[in-house]
């Protein structure tokens, strides 16, 4: 019994750490750097038949590690090459030129244990569709790390690839049809290990070695989920490499607070339906401030662990709680190209008399002691107002003064999941980042219009009224003050801002 408790306390410890911030994804490894660089051969199934395809692999990762320790791959991209008529594109078909998304099935292995990741990618744009001969589509985002259960040699093995490709006219509009779907095996006969990484001595952060003797777990590996899932839409990618020095360029400061143990600062970004309308929102990569509330921990439930945790998060850009201004193009009334600058701008929450703040994340995570498995739902909700500016209506500007917005506050509420059984850990936590998914409702519009033309109708009559579907990917968040300036593999620069800049996936 004494060593069913060491491991249930330890379980217990490791359970609360996927859902707190204390959790925050380990450095990686120090050791040298060994290239990934790796040429296969698929074949894509088509309605018309099958298709070749040409993948190189490229990347980093390092030679060796410790067990418990982040192992992150760096500069992953994907060589795509798709022969001529890979493309089932009809006859009188408008498209001009394809963004993609490839996402590549990896089976992570150690010893006798499995782990499956995915390594997802998106063009850096949309590229030329050519009259004749090859396409090639170079991908690259983000790709999950992995923590080795224990010591052992960490194999990473390439395995099936979907490419989701996005058609679109000269002018940026959907072509038809607007996408295409290609779901590829790798050719028999090849050789598919992508690297190997030597994995000894005792366990490192979130390690469990020693507890076999030898450093080995029982577990396997485990992996981080993707920090985007979904169709891309051309959108830019990240800047290659989940651990850059710097965010991306198109990122906004997002600094951190050193003097507070309990605060994450995060990068999201993502898609929001306009359901009248039939078209979706690009947000830009966005700052937030997230501070970590009060951790309950129930134990009524026979068999099971109850996890609860409050916190607050508020927008930040440049001071001021509220997204960057983003672009939105639509067909109003179904024809009609309208463009506008849509501005976000949260409510903060308030306080109450003693100023405990009014938590708009909640939290919680279910341990399940029969099978060591956690199951953990977290719920966001942000009350926001909307402004719009710079109307065009088919190329002419619509002058709607300075004060068109929505007449009242909304909400928007979000939902991330997250699972963790035999030592692989999929969807999202605050510590770590994932996809929320949710829904809005947009009150009606007032002030829009000036010189006595009243325009809210339009607007409200255009946005109002029907719930629109909304995908956010939070990137994995800096913790600040546990940063170390100068240390190799942080998730935060010396700026204490975060490195992981998500990419808006639909």
């Amino acid at each position: 019994m004494t060593g069913v408790r060491r491991r249930t306390v330890r379980g217990a410890a490791a359970a609360a750490a996927v859902l707190l911030g204390g959790m925050v994804p380990g450095a990686q490894a120090v050791s040298g750097v060994q290239e990934i660089d790796l040429e296969l051969a698929y074949t894509c199934e088509l309605p018309e038949g099958e298709q070749p395809v040409t993948v190189r692999i490229t990347g980093e990762l390092p030679e060796s590690a410790r067990p418990g320790e982040a192992v992150q791959p760096e500069g992953v991209a994907l060589e795509t090459t798709l022969p001529e008529g890979a493309i089932p594109v009809p006859d009188g078909s408008t498209a001009a030129s394809v963004s993609a998304e490839a996402t590549l099935a990896v089976e992570v292995s150690q010893r006798d244990q499995h782990a499956p990741v995915e390594w997802i990618g998106t063009t850096a744009g949309s590229v030329p569709v050519p009259e004749e001969g090859d396409l090639p589509l170079t991908t690259s985002g983000t790709v999950p790390y992995v923590k080795p259960g224990g010591s052992g040699d960490l194999g990473f093995d390439a395995g099936a690839l979907s490419l989701e490709l996005t058609l679109r006219t000269a002018g940026g509009t959907p072509a038809e049809p607007p996408a295409v779907s290609l779901e590829c095996s790798v050719d028999p006969g090849q050789e598919t290990r992508l690297a190997g990484i030597a994995v000894s001595g005792e366990g490192g952060e979130g390690g469990e070695g020693g507890e076999d003797g030898d450093g080995a777990s029982a577990s396997a590996p485990s992996a981080t989920a993707p920090a985007g899932r979904g169709k891309a839409d051309g959108g830019t990618a990240p800047e290659v490499g989940a651990r850059a020095e710097q965010p991306a360029a198109d990122a906004p400061p997002c600094v951190g607070d050193v003097n507070d143990d309990l605060n994450l600062n995060a990068y999201v970004a993502g898609y929001a339906n306009v359901t009248k309308l039939d078209g979706a929102t690009k947000f830009p990569p966005a700052c937030t401030q997230i501070a970590q509330g009060p951790t309950r921990v129930d134990l009524s439930e026979p068999g099971f662990t109850h996890i609860y945790q409050d916190s607050t998060v508020l927008l930040d850009y440049r001071g001021e709680p509220r997204l960057p201004p983003a672009s939105g193009t639509f067909l109003t009334f179904g024809f009609m190209p309208t463009t506008a600058t849509l501005e976000m701008t949260q409510v903060p929450p308030g306080t109450d008399a003693e100023g405990t703040p009014d938590y708009n994340v909640k939290s919680h995570l279910v341990v399940d002691w029969s099978d060591f498995s956690n199951t953990g739902v977290t719920t966001i909700d942000l009350d926001l107002m909307l402004r719009l500016r710079d109307v065009e209506v088919n190329g002419v500007p619509l002058d709607v003064g300075d004060d068109c917005r929505t007449s009242k506050p909304f909400t928007l509420s979000l939902e991330g999941r997250m699972t963790a059984k035999d030592g692989v850990t999929t969807g999202y936590t605050l510590a770590t980042g994932g996809v929320l998914t949710g829904s809005v409702t947009l009150p009606p519009f007032n002030g829009c219009g000036t010189g006595g033309e009243d325009l809210d109708s339009l607007f409200t009559a255009s946005l109002s009224g029907v719930p629109g579907h909304v995908k956010q990917v939070q990137g994995a968040p800096c913790a600040a003050q546990q940063h170390v300036p100068g240390s190799e593999g942080s998730v935060c620069t010396d700026a204490y801002e975060p490195v992981d800049v998500p990419v808006a996936v639909r």
